[in-house]
């Protein structure tokens, strides 16, 4: 039944579209079935007329049938992008028109007799796939196929729908029949023109009067009559006044009911607002007014209170755009593809009347109640950042997930959350460095409620969250881009207020490159860096290469930059004094260091030594990059790091080009290779000052970053905590961290010293409360090393408790290939470190196994030695949750218990089975 419904959703949406791509295209025959053979003509003038004037055009052609699943999927898709392909090339008629016969099953080659199409899909190009031909607002070109025998037929090839004219214009009409018949045109209910025994009508319609004007096409053959309907709208004079006092872009909510919406559209001669208030029809009534000045239109709504809106712009009667301030949109080719989890309830898509995205408001809806308002996020110099992509934590890929695993984050000790952009971006599955509206909340990963109920609940267990953002450029769908579009040159148009034409900085350009030097650019960006702490609460932000933000090229020292990043700042300060600035800059330290002085953070790559020391490549190991006093910085303000989004695996490298020449050492051994992560994150987490790490390393992660390339999905292998050295990594991770957070006197310390050059590494602090000396060898081959106590006595290793008597505080300590010491002079409480979930409990010579593996939720339970009497089994989730309990008794050896787990999540879970005193862990996989 929802099949039925979709696919009717799909041929009204499809009828819609038939007119509206009329004027791009013609076709004959003019009614086409999907055994004809057609001959279609592409009038590049139309539609975005970004072809104008190339010779040789290209149809990137594919057919929409009723296997689609939406208006976006193509089947049988003809041309290969980028290539000259013979089969899709057209012929030059001239005056900017192409034309392509073809025999319809022929040439998109679909199965005889068990495919139904309902559309034909084009988009144009230019041998390279530079230059693409599209209707006006961006979005496909379609055109209706018809059922073989359908009957009479008949339709407006022009003018195309809801057109807006201006007084005294001339409406070109041209009707078609699929037969000879009587052809009629009305006019509000006037006819205007008719003939007999023709396939085609024309007429011109002089535009007199404003408001909406519906044309009708009467067809009728003496038997059957069929009709058509297009509107064109006669356009008013704009009313010029100023908005109101201390109004902002975007949708400003006066009170439960009322909404006024600013956009900044300069040079722009009119706009409608388009709604589910008007039917998203042009109307007078929400005919926006313009400013004295040009650039701002505004109008106010009166709706219904605590009631759910959508609305567009149509600028210009040319293009429809959602608001570029939106806080969340409607996608039509996206949406239906989100899961009901991360979002139900969603606003409905007004099919059938409008095309693009929309923007979704709710005035007077009930605002989200914060259970730790007053949250104090903790010091910047003392942070441990998770970096985070909800995409590839979970298989769920949702906030809630996260949720869920909170007692997984919480243990590890980081106190920072860094989201990687979680704003509407391109698409539903991304990394998020494509985005397209800064200030809306991308659905995929959840509702602005639960984002909110997410941070709240990271707040309320001490986690600061910081959202990545990108604004040193914006994608193709961002209504910034599409309202100053130069779609021959396939750009920016010269008088777009946001961005270059041509990104200045090459060859580090992504998307459309922001301006920062424009007025109209900082305005935005400061509006969206404002919003963010505003109504989500969050504690920092971190800037997406800011090194881009300038028009001078590619430099290392820029004044202009500065100041801009200065006035960015201090806007976020102004909301948040302690909020969290920081930078993926990549200038010249001198650059740097003025921006730390100035009270922001920056990111510090010292991935590439890192993890040549684990792979135990020790001459080119010197980590020393990493410490903010190499750099001469005066402040703990340099993050680093051993892994990000943007590098390798560290796990990967080691296992993978690990040294192993020597006989009883070899580095590309998983449990060799894990404990050399342990080393590096020694050195990592405990080098003064902020510190990152990417979600995962904490178990050792090693899928490549490129497999199956680098922004592609990847596994979230939580099944990783089965195996003993990763789940001991793990527990050296959150030792690590808790060591560096609850000690931040000594580990966080101004008074340091350092040697991480060489193979042998040390870091000696000095403090008031506790001395602290780490060593480290990244050789494959023991080393020697002077760990410089301050004095004689006591010390205590960190890790085993064993105590050190020292009568020389210059003496030598021997260390093993990949082995660590940290040594303090104040006793600590000894770290708990497992193995794996099968050793967190006393492991022993119980035997049962457990079949299907993976399962659909039915598990069996066979019973082996050493089993017998009463027995207990639970299932323990990822986090350590017990989800299910049973007990049955008088078992015996091969006996085979029957345990229903279909109501529990999918997912890794531990069975831990106790009988007879005994305990014994095993997996199991639910599908």
């Amino acid at each position: 039944m929802k099949k039925l419904y979709f696919y009717l959703l799909l041929l009204f949406a499809f009828f819609q579209f038939e007119t509206a791509m009329s004027q791009i295209l013609s076709f004959d025959p003019v009614f086409p079935t999907q055994d004809d053979t057609v001959t279609i003509i592409y009038d590049a003038t139309k539609g975005n007329g970004a072809l104008v004037g190339v010779n040789q055009v290209y149809a990137h052609a594919g057919v929409i049938t009723s296997a689609s699943t939406s208006m976006s999927d193509w089947k049988y898709v003809q041309g290969t992008w980028g290539q000259p392909t013979p089969s899709v090339m057209m012929t030059n008629l001239g005056n900017d028109k192409h034309q392509i016969t073809y025999h319809i099953p022929t040439f998109y080659g679909y199965p005889a007799g068990t495919t139904t199409v309902l559309q034909l899909a084009f988009v144009f190009r230019d041998a390279q796939g530079n230059i693409v031909g599209r209707s006006a607002d961006g979005s496909d070109i379609y055109y209706q196929v018809y059922p073989a025998n359908a009957g009479l037929l008949g339709a407006f090839l022009t003018p195309e729908d809801h057109t807006i004219v201006n007084q005294g214009d001339t409406v070109s009409v041209h009707g078609a029949a699929n037969e000879n018949a009587t052809l009629s045109i009305f006019d509000n209910g006037n006819l205007v023109a008719t003939a007999s025994g023709v396939k085609h009508i024309y007429h011109d319609i002089v535009v007199a009067g404003n408001g909406n004007h519906l044309v009708e096409l009467e067809v009728t053959n003496g038997t059957s009559t069929v009709r058509d309907t297009v509107y064109y709208f006669g356009n008013t004079a704009v009313t010029v006044a100023n908005p109101p006092a201390g109004l902002k872009d975007g949708a400003n909510y006066i009170n439960d009911s009322t909404v006024t919406l600013q956009l900044h559209a300069p040079g722009k001669s009119y706009v409608y607002v388009l709604g589910d208030f008007n039917g998203f029809f042009p109307d007078t009534n929400y005919y926006m007014n313009r400013s004295a000045n040009g650039e701002k239109f505004w109008l106010t709504l009166h709706l219904t209170a605590n009631t759910r809106y959508a609305y567009q712009y149509w600028i210009d009667g040319e293009i429809k755009v959602a608001d570029p301030y939106s806080e969340l949109i409607l996608d039509p080719a996206n949406d239906g593809f989100i899961s009901s989890e991360s979002n139900p309830n969603p606003h409905p898509y007004p099919t059938g009347l409008t095309t693009g995205h929309c923007t979704v408001i709710h005035p007077g809806k009930q605002a989200y109640t914060w259970t730790n308002p007053a949250f104090q996020a903790p010091d910047k110099t003392n942070l441990v950042i998770y970096e985070l992509l909800v995409r590839d934590f979970t298989s769920r890929k949702n906030y809630q997930s996260i949720l869920d695993s909170l007692d997984y984050i919480k243990a590890l000790g980081i106190n920072a959350i860094e989201f990687m952009p979680t704003n509407e971006f391109e698409g539903n599955e991304s990394w998020g460095y494509n985005p397209s509206y800064h200030m809306a909340l991308d659905k995929f990963y959840g509702t602005p409620e639960k984002f909110k109920e997410l941070i709240d609940t990271l707040h309320s267990n001490g986690i600061a969250v910081i959202l990545d953002f990108v604004l040193n450029h914006a994608y193709g769908q961002s209504p910034l881009v599409q309202m100053y579009w130069d779609a021959q040159n396939n750009r920016p148009a010269a008088d777009n207020p946001w961005f270059n034409a041509i990104c200045p900085h090459d060859p580090y350009c992504w998307g459309n490159d922001f301006d920062h030097d424009r007025q109209a650019t900082k305005d935005f960006v400061d509006r969206i860096n404002t919003y963010w702490l505003s109504e989500y609460k969050v504690d920092g932000i971190r800037f997406d290469y800011t090194k881009g933000f300038t028009n001078n090229g590619n430099t290392g020292f820029d004044a202009v930059r500065q100041t801009d990043l200065k006035r960015m700042a201090d806007t976020v300060w102004t909301v948040n004094p302690n909020a969290y600035v920081i930078l993926e800059h990549w200038g010249d330290n001198s650059e740097e260091k003025i921006l730390s002085d100035y009270g922001m953070m920056l990111w510090g790559n010292v991935t590439h030594a890192t993890r040549q020391g684990a792979m135990g490549f020790a001459t080119s190991s010197n980590i020393s990059g990493g410490v903010y006093k190499s750099r001469s910085w005066a402040d703990k303000h340099l993050i680093t790091y051993a892994e990000s989004h943007d590098e390798e695996r560290l796990m990967f490298d080691v296992i993978k080009n690990g040294k192993n020449t020597q006989p009883n050492y070899n580095v590309r051994d998983l449990p060799i290779g894990l404990r050399r992560a342990e080393l590096a994150e020694v050195f990592t987490f405990l080098v003064p000052g902020p510190k990152m790490m990417y979600m995962f390393s904490e178990l050792g992660y090693d899928i490549s970053i490129d497999n199956p390339c680098r922004i592609c999905n990847k596994p979230a292998l939580w099944n990783y905590r089965a195996v003993p050295e990763r789940q001991r990594l793990y527990d050296i991770t959150a030792a690590l961290i808790h060591l560096k957070t609850d000690y931040p006197s000594t580990f966080n310390t101004s008074t340091f010293t350092y040697l991480l050059a060489g193979a042998a590494k040390r870091i000696v602090y000095t403090d008031s409360t506790m001395n602290a000396n780490v060593i480290g060898n990244f050789d494959v081959v023991n080393q020697s090393i002077a760990p410089l106590f301050k004095n004689a006595g006591e010390y205590y290793e960190y890790f085993t408790g064993d105590t050190l008597v020292v009568t020389d505080p210059g003496m030598t300590i021997n260390l093993a290939a990949g082995e660590y010491r940290i040594y303090t002079d104040v006793k600590l409480q000894q770290p708990v470190i497992t193995l794996s979930i099968n050793d967190m409990f006393e492991q022993t010579g119980l035997v049962y196994s457990v079949f299907p593996n993976p399962s659909n939720g039915s598990i069996h339970l066979q019973l082996g030695s050493a089993v017998q009497g009463d027995v207990t089994l639970k299932l323990i989730d990822i986090s350590g949750r017990v989800q299910l309990q049973q007990t049955s008794s008088g078992n015996q050896f091969g006996d085979i218990i029957e345990v229903d787990a279909s109501h529990l999540p999918k997912g890794v879970y531990a069975i831990l089975l106790s009988a007879n005193g005994l305990q014994k862990t095993n997996l199991v996989v639910i599908e």
